[in-house]
Order: structure tokens, then sequence, then C-alpha cells
């Protein structure tokens, strides 16, 4: 469901970016990674991360997202699924400028998924005004009212505690992020490979939190617990003109342990796959060639054929898990459109996660 009510400053300033912008370029942004990135800066291997300016915005790269997603259960059992994304996107390469000439587009999405609703709601700024942004010490993340925030002081190497909220007309959350383990980078030391070819991002995951707060539908309150999972990414091309999207997905298990794999989709049907397997300090890099994503049943969404129910094998694991969605009509139906929700698995292991599909 998306959120559609009377017109809001909120929406009146989207309208006018996409007008000041023109919907092409906007689009061409978010949702063209695979276009030329002349004159934006390459995503190279050997990056030294640097804590906490690497929690902070990286301007002269073409785009960027710092991305929450949380599996919960209410007290009574309920279990449901939060979504908190903002994400940042030059418009040009070159130099940053103040107000309203600043090249920064920023996009933020947030959703409330449970067995019998999908939430969701949309709202976008333009950089340098205020409106959004982010400030890497202390830490906040911010559009419009909604925020990711350390409520004092942050372990930048855990990058926790932290709070976040969001609202719709028909949802809310509010929830505290603790976590006792460093981050994770993911790929090669944070250098993560989309392709046998150039494209990469800078990458990396707090896959460790424990979650407490409060999650409203249609005014309804419900206290829950549970996990999340943080994933920062920056890019200047992170497709290839020859890939669709990308199946992705972040796994606790039952067992302790957590697993970030994906799948970039390419026409000719050699898709490439990525993963990491972390087992407390340990970690495990997971090859394209050991990873079997299969979908095994498909729901239609908005005119889509999407695989909603998942085999996953991956033979160095002696792992083999069906992924089952807790709402097969999870669909972001935002301005750049995708499926994302929470998911169980069972098989070999069990637990619980998130699924994202683009391109579909």
């Amino acid at each position: 469901m998306n959120n559609r009510g009377p017109i809001s400053r909120r929406a009146f300033a989207a309208g006018a970016l996409l007008i000041g912008l023109g919907r092409g370029a906007l689009a061409q942004g978010f949702s063209g990674l695979g276009e030329n990135a002349d004159g934006f800066a390459p995503v190279v291997p050997g990056k030294q991360f640097a804590f906490p300016a690497d929690h902070g915005a990286h301007p002269q790269y073409r785009i960027e997202w710092w991305y929450v997603t949380a599996n919960l259960v209410g007290a009574d059992g309920t279990a449901c699924g939060v979504q908190w994304t903002l994400f940042r996107q030059a418009t040009r390469p070159g130099a940053q400028a103040d107000g309203w000439a600043n090249p920064q587009v920023w996009m933020g999405h947030a959703a409330v998924t449970r067995a019998d609703t999908h939430r969701f709601s949309e709202t976008f700024a333009r950089g340098g005004v205020g409106q959004a942004g982010i400030e890497a010490n202390p830490f906040r993340a911010w559009i419009d009212s909604w925020e990711m925030r350390a409520p004092a002081s942050m372990d930048p190497a855990t990058i926790a505690p932290l709070e976040i909220n969001a609202s719709g007309s028909d949802f809310s959350y509010a929830l505290r992020l603790d976590a006792d383990r460093p981050l994770v980078l993911q790929g090669d030391g944070g250098y993560s490979r989309k392709s046998e070819r150039e494209q990469a991002s800078y990458y990396y995951s707090q896959p460790h939190y424990q979650v407490r707060g409060n999650v409203s539908i249609d005014d309804k309150p419900m206290a829950v617990t549970g996990r999340a999972w943080l994933d920062r990414e920056w890019s200047s091309q992170p497709l290839g003109s020859d890939q669709t999207g990308w199946d992705w997905l972040s796994l606790h298990f039952d067992s302790g342990e957590k697993l970030m794999l994906y799948r970039m989709r390419q026409t000719d049907g050699g898709h490439y796959g990525s993963g990491k397997w972390i087992a407390g300090d340990h970690t495990k890099a997971i090859v394209s060639a050991d990873i079997t994503m299969t979908p095994k049943a498909f729901t239609e969404i908005a005119g889509r054929k999407i695989p909603t129910l998942w085999r996953i094998t991956i033979a160095s694991l002696a792992l083999t898990i069906d992924c089952v969605p807790l709402n097969a009509r999870s669909w972001m139906g935002t301005s750049f459109s995708y499926w994302e929700g929470p998911i169980g698995f069972s098989g070999s292991h069990t637990g619980l996660g998130y699924l994202e599909m683009t391109g579909y």
C-alpha cells in the first residue's frame, strides 16, 4: 500500500525536484546504474577504510546508500519486517555547490511488512538545502523527519548504537539498534566485484544488530524485538551494460552465523554471484561458481512475474535452503520499483532474513 493523501510540503518538494531535474535525469541516476561513469571517481581495489569518516557521504561517486532491514517479532508472536533506506545520487560529476545548485539528489524509502500487509512510503530531497544529508561524526542520516542517528556516543567500529525512525500515512516505527561486534567488509577487503569486468562497489555491513522498539500500523502500536542488518555501499558504475538487476539476500541463521549473498543477472544467462559467510570473527568468501540460486515459485505483481520462493545451494557450506517470503506481495511500488521483504528459510539450515530483487 502506498501512502497517498493530501498534498504535503514533502510531496510538493518532491514534485518541484522532478520538474527541476527532469524525470529522465532522475531515473538515469537511480536506475541507470550501468550508464557510463566518466568523470566520477572509480572504485579500485586496495581502499583503506577509515571510520567514522566512511560512514559519511562520498559525493565524488555517483550512487550511495545507507540501508537497514530488520526481522522483528511482537510480544504476541506476530512477525514483521522493517526497511529504512537513504539513497544519495550525484546528477553530474565535478565540483560541489551550495544550496539548490548542489548536484546531490536524495531519496528515502521506508516500509513495514506483516504477513497480511505491506506498507511503504517514499520521499525526495535536493542536496545543499538541509532537507536531507549525512553527518559522519556524530553520525546522523536524515531526509525530512526520517532519521538514523547515534543517540549519544557511537563506536565507529560497530556503528552502534543507532536509533532509526520513519513514518507514512498509515505506519510508523522507532527502533534502537545495538551491536557488540565489528563491521564486516564485503568482497575483498570492502572491494565488492559485480561482474568479471570493472564493475564494483565499496561495500561493508553490520549484520549483528539486536533491535528493540515499536512499530505502528493503522495507529495500532506493537512493541517489537529482533535482528537487523545495515548495508553501506557506494559506487560510480555498479552494473554492466549487459546486467539487468540483482537478487540479494541477508540471512540470520538460528545457529548464529550470517550470510550475505547476491546474484547480478546478465542478459546472456551467465549470472555473476558473490557472498560472504560470517561465523563469529571468521568470514569466508563465497565465489560465483559455488552459488546456485533457483526460483521455485512466482507471484504476479504490477504486471510482472516476480520469483518469490528461492532454493539456494552453496556446496562449500553444505547448504541447501528454501527461502519463503513472509508476504509474497512485498512490492515497493515507488518511483523506481523493486521487491523487498522479510523471508524465512529451512532445509539444511534455518533462520530469517531479507530478500531484495531489482530489475523485474
